[in-house]
């Protein structure tokens, strides 16, 4: 994990682990928003809805911002802690992982339902591939049209991911660029306003 990128899967991983009884089906799915970490875990919890409990956590946002655990009905901190822990322990975001326990008949204990819940988590998270995805952040700028080839060489050299693109006497462009690129286009924009374009620009970080 550094600043300009995050780690994060790119499949469904599933895991099961047994214990004295009990049944834990693991899933780790990748989730870019909370509604749709919500949505996958709905989704669980109708297939699997003869199950005990569904404990699950997440880490979302390209700054690992957003997370979340739950323990759904067992002891405090022995289900959603333990499923948090290795997420991070992997340096994951934009990731679920739901635990769905069948209860086999013989209590655990707090400690043996930390280690059965770590133990899913990480079987689920052992099958899943991790991918190393770039930070975006957004630019907009405003140009007049004689400036439009030089601005074109910016898009093509900063591979800008261009959102919207207005031609006319006074043009706008609004697109994502590589957090690690940045600074470079900035440096650059100021350049062509500096030798007399008629460019205005901000970005967002």
């Amino acid at each position: 994990m550094n600043k300009f990128s995050y780690l994060t899967v790119s499949n469904t991983g599933k895991g099961l682990h047994k214990e004295k009884g009990s049944r834990f089906l693991s899933f780790a799915i990748y989730a870019p928003t909370i509604a749709e970490a919500k949505s996958q875990l709905e989704n669980l919890r109708k297939e699997f809805f003869d199950a005990r409990h569904h404990c699950f956590a997440w880490v979302i946002g390209e700054r690992y911002e957003n997370y979340r655990s739950s323990d759904d009905g067992e002891p405090n901190h022995s289900a959603g802690d333990p499923i948090l822990g290795q997420i991070r322990s992997r340096n994951l975001t934009n990731v679920l992982v739901v635990v769905v326990r069948y209860f086999g008949g013989t209590k655990l204990g707090v400690g043996g339902l930390i280690t059965a819940y770590k133990a899913a988590a990480q079987l689920a998270l052992d099958t899943v591939t991790i991918v190393e995805k770039e930070i975006m952040t957004e630019i907009s700028i405003e140009y007049d049209y004689s400036a439009t080839p030089e601005v074109m060489r910016l898009v093509k050299e900063f591979e800008l991911d261009i959102r919207h693109q207005k031609f006319e006497t006074q043009c706008q462009l609004e697109a994502n660029v590589k957090l690690r690129l940045r600074e470079s286009l900035l440096e650059k924009l100021k350049l062509l306003v500096d030798t007399g374009n008629p460019i205005k620009f901000s970005s967002s970080v």
